[in-house]
């Protein structure tokens, strides 16, 4: 009885350094597919930023975990990332009419240019909070849609 304990003990010990091993965590990163869809035209450019905290979201493209923007050649358009660890995101998202990687406002606050957020919060006169937008990226592939709003 005692040598059984002594074998279950040893082996949760090393299922435990297993599990804390690099290779290990190293199953824990994923790939993501924003799929946006809504946009006017495909004149300038979509621009998708993500976010793994409040920090800067959703404006801040300094900030962004990662960022891309890609020409417009086909609606709906899919941006993917790669090599994300899993975790809660929030990802913001323009479109870039004139190139220069933010959304233009004019003198009213109001967005000139369309913009979307993922999980597709209510806008109303405010952006969203990253809890609004977040969502939980895990495993090998997630996929979110993203609807776009012209104001």
């Amino acid at each position: 009885m005692m040598k059984e304990f002594k074998f279950g003990v040893m082996m949760l010990s090393v299922l435990g350094n297993l599990m804390l091993s690099p290779t290990a965590n190293a199953d824990l990163k994923g790939n993501l597919s924003v799929e946006v869809d809504g946009l006017k035209n495909k004149e300038g450019q979509l621009c998708v930023n993500i976010f793994s905290s409040s920090r800067g979201f959703p404006s801040k493209s300094d900030r962004a975990l990662q960022k891309q923007c890609v020409k417009i050649t086909e609606i709906p358009v899919t941006v993917n990332f790669q090599n994300l660890k899993a975790g809660s995101y929030a990802v913001a998202a323009i479109h870039d009419t004139n190139g220069d990687r933010t959304l233009n406002r004019n003198d009213l606050g109001m967005p000139l240019e369309g913009f979307g957020f993922s999980r597709n919060p209510d806008v109303k006169t405010n952006a969203p909070k990253f809890g609004d937008a977040a969502f939980l990226l895990a495993g090998s592939a997630t996929s979110i849609k993203i609807q776009f709003k012209y104001l």
